[in-house]
């Protein structure tokens, strides 16, 4: 049974669950209704003329926002935000991380959900989420390929900026010196975990594009001084050794089962005897239970190729590790916390 965790960030999904809450939200945002009401109540008539808006429109608008939670009319007929939205507003950066990604995922499931059942390549090949996840472009530096992905790296870093909280409490950081974390994204992991545990010392292991970014996004934190970026592949490029821990956070479901298994055999590699693996991961959605919110679309298209806690654990006992121990959590979708130990020597 997934322990579930009363988080609060996890209040921005109440407002996404339908499709028409979810885009008022967007268009509210872009027209600039969120941030005028976040300083206070105002009149209809006065929200016409400071948006330039018509009135019509307006009225649509603020229906659809008022029937999804966001929005409240007060006796006198001035518009405000209600108090439950104004709180979600507290994680705006995630809240404009999966307005974004939805626009951008949501025609890849009207239009591709055919393909993704039927040919998981051709609906990779015409996919506007998996062209926004370009890890070509990340691998080769440049101003375009560095704008580009710094787009995901925003949606992930902002997922793993909340995510993490739910590790942290779970998984025991303080009898660790040296730590890898591949395919550690902008390194807001490894900062979080860093900041908490002053004796750890982290590498982040990504390609170039993503280092880059991550240098930058984590260039003003107290922690950074303990955290270095490694550029490479992780296939084929060599790893640090004789760690304490090595960490794959929302990682492995990127890749197929044979680099899944290739990197965590190149992790028991790099791990010094009896040193620990960690997997922070999605689990397999349970699609069967009940219709999704709007908000679950850009995982869905990933449902492909999140797995089940069994077949990590049978691939880390293949492999040799020991005191295999999973923990279930239920955040936005079922987590799984994985830890298991490297075999020692003799």
């Amino acid at each position: 049974m997934a322990d579930a965790v009363p988080l609060p960030y996890l209040e921005i999904d109440h407002f996404l669950e339908t499709a028409t809450g979810a885009q008022a939200i967007a268009t509210a945002i872009e027209l600039g209704l969120i941030d005028t009401l976040a300083a206070g109540s105002m009149p209809a008539a006065s929200l016409v003329r400071q948006l330039r808006v018509e009135g019509a429109g307006l009225d649509v608008l603020l229906g659809l926002l008022q029937g999804n939670g966001v929005l409240a009319r007060d006796v006198d007929g001035s518009v405000r935000l209600t108090d439950r939205f104004a709180a979600a507003l507290a994680y705006r950066d995630l809240l404009d991380a999966k307005l974004d990604f939805l626009r951008v995922s949501v025609p890849d499931f009207l239009l591709g959900l055919t393909d993704l059942v039927k040919d998981q390549r051709r609906f990779m090949a015409q996919s506007r989420l998996f062209k926004a996840f370009d890890y070509a472009r990340a691998a080769v530096p440049g101003a375009e390929n560095t704008e580009r992905t710094s787009r995901w790296v925003r949606y992930t870093t902002a997922l793993t900026k909340y995510e993490a909280q739910a590790c942290l409490d779970r998984h025991d950081f303080s009898r660790y010196s040296q730590w890898l974390d591949v395919g550690g994204n902008s390194g807001e992991f490894a900062a979080q975990v860093c900041a908490r545990h002053p004796q750890l010392r982290a590498t982040v292991f990504d390609l170039p594009v993503v280092c880059e970014v991550g240098a930058a996004h984590l260039r003003e934190r107290p922690e950074a001084s303990r955290i270095r970026f490694v550029a490479g592949d992780a296939r084929t490029d060599p790893w640090p050794e004789a760690l304490d821990l090595v960490s794959f956070k929302s990682m492995l479901h990127d890749w197929p089962d044979a680099e899944a298994q290739l990197f965590m055999s190149r992790a028991r590699a790099a791990l010094r005897p009896g040193g620990t693996l960690l997997i922070f991961e999605r689990q397999r959605m349970p699609l069967a239970d009940g219709p999704l919110p709007y908000s679950s679309i850009p995982m869905l298209l990933f449902a492909r190729t999140f797995r089940d806690d069994a077949w990590y654990r049978s691939r880390l006992e293949e492999l040799g590790f020991t005191s295999v121990r999973v923990q279930q959590l239920t955040l936005d979708t079922t987590f799984m916390i994985i830890e298991a130990s490297a075999p020692n020597v003799g």
